[in-house]
């Protein structure tokens, strides 16, 4: 079982995504999220889905390309810090993005590796120990747990489903 973070074991910048997580079960709560946003990436006109809403702004095919890279980037970071107390660096998301190929693909094939990263996830998460959980390391110069790094999965993905309803639908 993974249990909700304490506040010392993620930064402030983090705790915008833990916040947005109830007080259930994380890996719950993921398997809900899983079928929830990809049955909701399915359910995208295709015809929308390299719309943005402004200048500058990523598509949609981005946004959920970004939450897919942020899952993986996430989740490597709670197996390097489940097996021992490093310091791994900060990604800048614009970069990843000026490198991606979301735009070139389907939405539909963006959603299938979407949902095969958070199987893969699912099954990283539900193989740690409680004391693997609570394991911490550095990430962008800030202390983070794995369990941290469970919620802020999560958290990330609510927060730009969010924006996906909000903004782009």
């Amino acid at each position: 079982m993974i249990n909700r973070p304490q506040p010392d074991e993620y930064s402030a910048f983090a705790a915008r995504y833990v916040d947005l997580v109830g007080n259930g079960p994380i890996i719950e709560i993921l398997e809900y999220l899983q079928q929830m946003t990809f049955n909701f990436f399915l359910r995208i006109d295709p015809e929308k889905a390299s719309y943005a809403y402004a200048d500058g702004k990523w598509t949609i095919k981005q946004v959920v390309g970004h939450i897919t890279d942020t899952e993986r980037v996430f989740a490597y970071r709670a197996l390097a810090f489940s097996r021992e107390a490093i310091e791994l660096p900060g990604f800048d998301q614009d970069v990843y993005m000026e490198k991606a190929t979301f735009n070139s693909r389907s939405l539909e094939d963006l959603a299938n590796e979407y949902n095969t990263v958070r199987e893969s996830t699912l099954y990283l998460l539900k193989s740690f120990t409680e004391e693997q959980t609570m394991q911490k390391g550095i990430a962008s110069g800030n202390p983070l747990s794995v369990r941290a790094l469970a919620y802020m999965i999560a958290g990330h993905e609510m927060h730009h489903i969010k924006i996906l309803k909000e903004r782009y639908l």
